[in-house]
């Protein structure tokens, strides 16, 4: 069970890392352009900047917490606000009829709440 929660955070911290860089990172435009990226339209670029810091901290609070043993609770804690970051994308991306990255979205919801479940109960960090 340990391995397989290792592995479930491991593959959403890639998840968030790659949705943090690129939303950092590139500009408007180009994620506008992207498939998918019809959200950006009516949003400010401030906002969809503060989206992709906020994904590179889950990335980080996804792993490095344990790793360094420093306060390894905010592994299952950042697990439970990706679950609502992915809430909100599941809803605007359902508003604009994009069903299949409502599915993917589903998918890494399903994914943080195996990681928060195991790591708040039956396989925390025990220092």
């Amino acid at each position: 069970m340990n391995l397989a929660l290792w592995i479930g955070a491991g593959l959403l911290a890639a998840v968030a890392l790659g949705g943090g860089i690129t939303k950092a990172f590139v500009p408007k435009e180009k994620l506008a352009a992207a498939n998918g990226g019809g959200w950006t339209e009516d949003i400010g670029v401030g906002f969809i900047k503060t989206l992709g810091v906020l994904e590179l901290l889950a990335a980080a609070g996804l792993i490095l917490p344990a790793v360094v043993d420093i306060a390894p609770v905010m592994v299952p804690v950042t697990a439970v606000c990706w679950v609502l970051l992915m809430i909100g994308a599941m809803v605007t991306h359902g508003r604009l009829g994009e069903s299949k990255f409502v599915l993917v979205n589903l998918v890494y919801l399903a994914l943080a709440v195996f990681i928060a479940w195991g790591r708040f109960g039956p396989n925390p960090f025990n220092g």
